[in-house]
């Protein structure tokens, strides 16, 4: 399965505009999570195409931990209804 690479910065901004804390990651998926982005803001889900696209890649991030940690204490109660929700995300 292909796995495309990313690279995201976030930075955390001061009412002067300057930078104050920043982090980047880098991370693959099995995703293309641009044309889930897209797919969100066409999707009408959202108020504006700022909140589908901070849907789309926290959805991504947390989904792919969950799915590398699959099993594990933490999310084993989670699973099905993670499962559940993203059935109806994909209109299943």
């Amino acid at each position: 399965m292909k796995e495309y690479k990313y690279h995201l910065q976030l930075e955390k901004i001061e009412e002067a505009g300057h930078v104050q804390a920043s982090v980047e990651i880098g991370f693959e998926n099995h995703d293309d999570i641009f044309r889930i982005i897209e797919f969100m803001k066409e999707s009408g889900r959202f108020r504006d195409e700022q909140e589908a696209t901070q849907f789309a890649i926290g959805l991504k991030l947390f989904s792919g931990v969950m799915m590398k940690n699959r099993g594990t204490e933490l999310f084993k109660d989670f699973e099905p209804a993670f499962a559940s929700f993203m059935k109806k995300l994909k209109g299943r």
